[in-house]
């Protein structure tokens, strides 16, 4: 137990110094596929990540804190229509063995589609196809009955015609549950890693890294839960400052108008916030709704009402098959849908 202290201690120490090299913003690194919504339980709720510590395989990929030996022989497959011809997804198995736990293994994807490849003339020379991909393999350790440290490995590989990379990341963290009090949180970094190959040779660029908390409360006697993500912790100040937004001047002074001290601190705090609430009749139904205040800001159109920033979503089992589906609005191009299944190999089989 000493020795494991020491190791997970050893492990954060190095991933909190390497958090100092990967604090950018959004859209500047490699394998920012790794960032995105896959399961539609997350997606319903808001955020990328969730600590709800119920035997979910979905949620593993993104928090393998999760991952528990009830989940052995799950598989899940999970698909999201994005926008245009692009979709992704990934497919999870989980799988308990003697001695060693219980390890989940997902392949992640991403396909952006055809297209016609031509030169600055616009000679065309035929089509080609691009993607992403990521192999990871999760694994986590009981260290206390309320306390479960996780880790996955992961395998990436881009292919943009011409130009391919290779990568190497893990995700790291801890979690501590309380289930006689319906209570949750988890701390995770995420995509700590590096090029192994780059795009364009010596152009190492950096990786999505991000640190995550999450918090998962279920009231005692109503079956409501409520799920709080905090992201990008790395970094204080993820505002966007759009160069075409309006101008406000002040009609009495012509001064420029600036928020308040208060309110810019307001406003910073509430985009590291994303709120979901998740309501479950029984055990067979739920039903989901999410806010991300963050992506409100960042991709709303000012003279348009729309509901960017919300989520929702539902889930249901049938017999030996959960399905999931969920719909976020991320702009008013589109709404991407989320669908996930899941079933148990040992009981479909099962005689």
């Amino acid at each position: 137990m000493k020795n494991t202290s020491i190791l997970i201690f050893s492990i954060l120490l190095a991933l909190i110094g390497l958090s100092k090299g990967y604090s950018q913003s959004g859209g500047q690194h490699a394998y920012e596929f790794l960032r995105l919504t896959n399961s539609s339980r997350q997606a319903a709720l808001g955020g990328n990540f969730l600590t709800v510590d119920d035997d979910d395989i979905s949620l593993v990929l993104a928090n393998p804190t999760l991952i528990t030996a009830e989940m052995s022989k799950d598989l899940l497959i999970n698909y999201v229509d994005y926008f245009s011809d692009v979709n992704f997804g990934f497919v999870t198995y989980a799988h308990e063995f003697d001695k060693l736990g219980t390890f989940a293994a997902s392949m992640q994807y991403v396909n952006y589609g055809t297209f016609i490849e031509a030169d600055e003339t616009g000679e065309t020379y035929g089509e080609f196809s691009a993607g992403d991909y990521a192999l990871t393999v999760g694994w986590a350790r009981q260290l206390h009955p309320n306390i479960r440290i996780g880790a996955n490995f992961k395998g990436i590989y881009s292919d943009m015609h011409l130009y391919n990379s290779v990568g190497l990341a893990v995700d790291f963290g801890a979690g501590w549950f309380l289930p006689e009090r319906h209570f949750a949180t988890s701390l995770m970094f995420r995509n700590v890693g590096r090029q192994v190959k780059a795009y364009v040779l010596g152009n190492i660029e950096p990786m999505p890294f991000e640190i995550q908390l999450g918090v998962h409360k279920r009231l005692e006697h109503v079956p409501l839960g409520f799920h709080v993500l905090i992201h990008n912790l790395q970094k204080w100040d993820i505002t966007y400052n759009d160069p075409t937004a309006k101008i406000e001047v002040d009609p009495f002074t012509g001064e420029v108008s600036k928020p308040s001290a208060v309110e810019d601190l307001a406003n910073k705090l509430m985009h590291h916030v994303i709120v979901g609430l998740e309501l479950s009749p029984s055990k067979n139904l739920a039903f989901r709704i999410g806010y991300n205040y963050h992506r409100r800001k960042e991709m709303i159109v000012e003279s348009r009402l729309s509901t960017v920033g919300i989520s929702w979503g539902f889930g249901i089992k049938i017999s030996k098959f959960k399905l999931s589906y969920a719909r976020s609005a991320y702009h008013l191009a589109g709404s991407p849908n989320v669908i996930t299944l899941t079933t148990n190999l040992g009981d479909l089989f099962s005689k």
